[in-house]
């Protein structure tokens, strides 16, 4: 199958811990609860835990809690590694090489006909995935359009403008921002920075979710968003 057979959406980052697994896993309830056949895929994680013999990361127990696929972790994330580092500097430890055909070839082999493939990229657009590519080149073979998450913060605006340059050179489509408050808002240049995006970017912001109390999963801000309405292929 060819990824343009498939709908579905590619969600990256400005940075690692901004939330791109919370707005991708509430992305897939919603969807569901929509009535939509949806997948989910991070092909490579790092940092994971030891579940019954098997590296497992908690990103994956996450999106496939969401997307009603518990039992298929391993389809999920096939490429999953202890240490929490760069995918090639902990594959290398373990004598694996990445590719970036095997692990764009991971992400189709989850797509199904009429259903919405979500994806979860590692780390920021420009993080090493393999020995010589980035993430941003899985999402170019992909051929998904981006999600962006970014974290609201000072240096949020360079962050930002940075990935979406980097989107723009490779000829990656970008479907929207999310701006996730990932720790409560503390100076005024944290508030005024989401209105200073809204000036100099040419995607849709499609949502500012506010800081959430632990063991939130899916707020107002992210659940309003149609999902369905966002270009997917």
């Amino acid at each position: 199958m060819s990824t343009n057979e498939s709908a579905g959406l590619f969600f990256t980052g400005t940075d690692t811990g901004v939330g791109k697994t919370f707005v991708a896993a509430a992305a897939a309830r919603r969807l569901r609860q929509q009535g939509c056949s949806v997948r989910v895929c991070k092909p490579v994680a790092t940092g994971a835990r030891c579940i019954k013999g098997r590296w497992v990361s908690e990103d994956t127990l996450r999106l496939a809690e969401a997307a009603g696929m518990e039992k298929e972790l391993a389809e999920i994330t096939p490429w999953a590694f202890p240490e929490p580092v760069a995918p090639p500097v902990a594959a290398r430890f373990h004598g694996i090489t990445l590719t970036i055909d095997e692990t764009a070839a991971a992400v189709r082999r989850q797509a199904r006909p009429g259903g919405i493939l979500l994806v979860e990229g590692i780390g920021g657009l420009l993080c090493p995935l393999t020995e010589a590519e980035t993430v941003a080149d899985l999402a170019k073979a992909v051929g998904f359009p981006l999600v962006v998450v970014a974290r609201r913060s000072l240096g949020t605006l360079n962050h930002t403008l940075l990935t979406l340059e980097a989107a723009r050179i490779r000829g990656l489509p970008v479907a929207g921002l999310v701006i996730n408050e990932t720790t409560p808002s503390q100076t005024l240049a944290e508030e005024m920075n989401v209105d200073e995006l809204r000036r100099r970017v040419a995607v849709p912001l499609l949502a500012v979710i506010p800081h959430q109390p632990q063991g939130a999963i899916s707020p107002d801000a992210v659940a309003a968003i149609d999902w369905r309405q966002l270009p997917l292929r």
